[in-house]
C-alpha cells in the first residue's frame, strides 16, 4: 500500500510542476493582457551580413572536420556534434540578420560545404533478394490464416448471439 501512496504523491507532485509550468507559458504577461497589441515592424533580412556570417559558421566548421581524420567524415557518429554546431550556428545567425531559416542562401551554402566534405561518402548498392522459399510460404500464409480465423470467430459469435436471443 505504501508504494501505491508513493506513486500518488510522485503523480500529484508532477501534476503541480506542470500545472505551473503551462500557467507561467500562459500569463498575462505573454500576451494575454487586454491592450492591443500594436505590431513591431519585421526589419528586412540583411542577405549580405547572412553571406557573411554563415561563412563564419562554415570556417568554423571547417576547422573542427579537420580535427577529424578524413577516413572519418562518411561515420556521422565522428561528426555529429561538429555538424550541429554548424546547423545552430547558421540558424542563430539567419535570426540574428533577421532571415529565415532555412532560406535559399544557407541552403546554397550548405550544400556547398555538402559536397566539399560529403561528396565521396556513396551509399553501397544494396541488392534486394527474395527470402527463401519456406520463409515467403510462412509469411503469406500467416496473415491468410489469420483472416480465415478472424472470420470464422465472427461468424462463430454473431450464431452464438443469435442462439442467446
Amino acid at each position: 500500500m505504501e508504494t501505491h501512496e508513493c506513486a500518488v504523491l510522485k503523480l500529484f507532485v508532477v501534476g503541480i510542476l506542470v500545472n505551473v509550468w503551462m500557467m507561467k507559458g500562459l500569463s498575462a504577461a505573454d500576451g494575454f493582457s487586454t491592450e492591443p497589441t500594436v505590431p513591431r515592424p519585421r526589419k528586412p533580412c540583411n542577405e549580405s551580413q547572412l553571406q557573411w556570417e554563415v561563412e563564419v559558421c562554415g570556417e568554423y566548421f571547417k576547422r573542427d572536420m579537420a580535427q577529424i581524420d578524413p577516413q572519418h567524415w562518411c561515420n556521422l557518429t565522428h561528426f555529429i556534434s561538429e555538424y550541429h554546431i554548424f546547423t545552430l550556428c547558421t540558424e542563430t545567425k539567419s535570426q540574428f540578420v533577421h532571415c529565415y531559416w532555412p532560406n535559399p542562401l544557407v541552403e546554397t551554402y550548405i550544400i556547398h560545404i555538402h559536397k566539399h566534405f560529403f561528396s565521396n561518402c556513396t551509399m553501397e548498392h544494396i541488392v534486394w533478394v527474395d527470402p527463401p522459399e519456406k520463409t515467403l510460404t510462412i509469411l503469406i500464409l500467416i496473415p491468410v490464416f489469420l483472416t480465415m480465423a478472424m472470420i470464422a470467430l465472427v461468424v462463430w459469435c454473431s450464431k452464438r448471439s443469435d442462439n442467446l436471443a
